[in-house]
């Protein structure tokens, strides 16, 4: 133990990082000193503060951008349009169809005595239309409709919220499905080697040689175009990248002590892999998961422009985009949903950036021998 001391010691000062912990850091299990060390990144830290506000703010965004009230009082009964359907009768109109809550008719039933109606900020869900409006559609941006309005009359700022969710959930789901595929597949192909590891080499590279855009066009003529289809698509290519930075940590700590000590204890290799190994090596995989992201959300957005993405009415932000191409003199509808897009792959940037310096040991070495600043 001495010797390793020793020699543990020698390599740092070689690498010219014989410097003492930070106060309080060496005490920490190794996760914490992570997130210690991703906290002092302020502008890592404050992207992923903001990104995380913002994505459960548009996982309510019922709450705040719909065109259903949230209480309403009428003649002493209290109703919650949110949760329940009403008719149109039930307010003392003509019809039995779902009650139309922007109509100026329900409207002023509800400014009656005794009456009222409690509607979000923005009174406009992704699909609305506003046929109410005196102008022409694409609208400018007004008091009724904050972002203006697009080719359909539909609001753009619950769009861009929704659109919004839609892309950051679809990200999450892709980057599970991939990262799951990916760890697997490069577990396998490093830690066994030899011949499981050639032929899986030479499988992948067959397998990603195929044109994935192709396909997409391909499929998206045969079935209809679904959050699931692309999902289900994006994932069978998506983890193709992982699964070499997985595989070269496996073969790089299959040879490791720790894994002959556990070969000696009479562990099965799969108990190795899951206890051991990948413990040890998920280093690339945490950090590429930010990054993994915004390569989601650019695809989703990229294929919704194209007209190869999710079905209308179905918010999304290269559907947006398209329309801003489509109508120029809109500036509005390309100026926003620009704005939205670069912020949230900015933010996603900055998180992978320290998450990836945080994970770096030598960085965090470099940062104790200049003083922990």
């Amino acid at each position: 133990m001495n010797r390793a001391a020793s020699s543990e010691s020698s390599r740092r000062k070689a690498n010219g990082s014989d410097a003492q912990p930070l106060r309080g850091e060496a005490s920490v299990p190794p996760g914490r000193r992570v997130w210690l060390r991703f906290k002092r990144n302020r502008l890592g830290y404050w992207s992923l503060v903001v990104f995380v506000v913002a994505f459960v703010i548009s996982l309510a965004g019922p709450l705040w951008s719909n065109d259903k009230p949230l209480v309403v009082r009428y003649q002493g009964h209290m109703y919650f349009p949110l949760v329940k359907t009403y008719a149109e009768t039930t307010f003392g109109g003509d019809f039995p169809t779902p009650a139309d809550y922007l109509d100026p008719f329900v409207r002023d039933r509800f400014s009656a005595p005794g009456n009222f109606a409690i509607y979000p900020p923005n009174h406009y869900y992704y699909d609305t239309l506003n046929y109410f409006s005196k102008g022409s559609n694409p609208a400018p941006p007004s008091r009724e409709n904050w972002l203006g309005t697009d080719d359909r009359g539909r609001d753009v700022f619950a769009r861009l919220v929704y659109g919004f969710r839609v892309s950051v959930l679809f990200a999450l789901v892709l980057t599970a499905i991939g990262t799951v595929l990916g760890v697997v597949a490069g577990a396998v192909q490093g830690y066994f080697g030899g011949r499981i590891d050639i032929t899986g080499q030479r499988l992948i590279e067959i397998w990603s040689a195929l044109p994935e855009l192709y396909l997409l066009i391909i499929f998206a003529s045969i079935f209809e175009p679904s959050l699931i289809l692309l999902i289900i698509l994006l994932s069978l290519f998506g983890w193709i990248g992982l699964s070499d930075y997985v595989r070269a940590e496996f073969l790089r700590n299959r040879t490791q002590d720790y894994v002959r000590a556990a070969r000696a204890m009479g562990l099965s290799n799969w108990q190795i892999i899951w206890r051991h190994v990948l413990p040890n090596s998920l280093t690339p995989v945490i950090t590429f998961l930010p990054f993994r992201m915004s390569g989601a959300i650019l695809a989703l957005t990229s294929l919704d422009f194209l007209g190869l993405g999710v079905p209308s009415p179905t918010p999304s932000l290269g559907e947006l985009l398209a329309q801003g191409k489509a109508n120029l003199d809109a500036w509005w509808i390309s100026l926003s949903t620009f704005g939205v897009l670069v912020a949230t792959l900015l933010l996603l940037t900055f998180m992978g950036d320290a998450l990836r310096n945080a994970l770096d040991t030598r960085i965090a070495d470099a940062v104790k021998a200049g003083g922990g600043q």
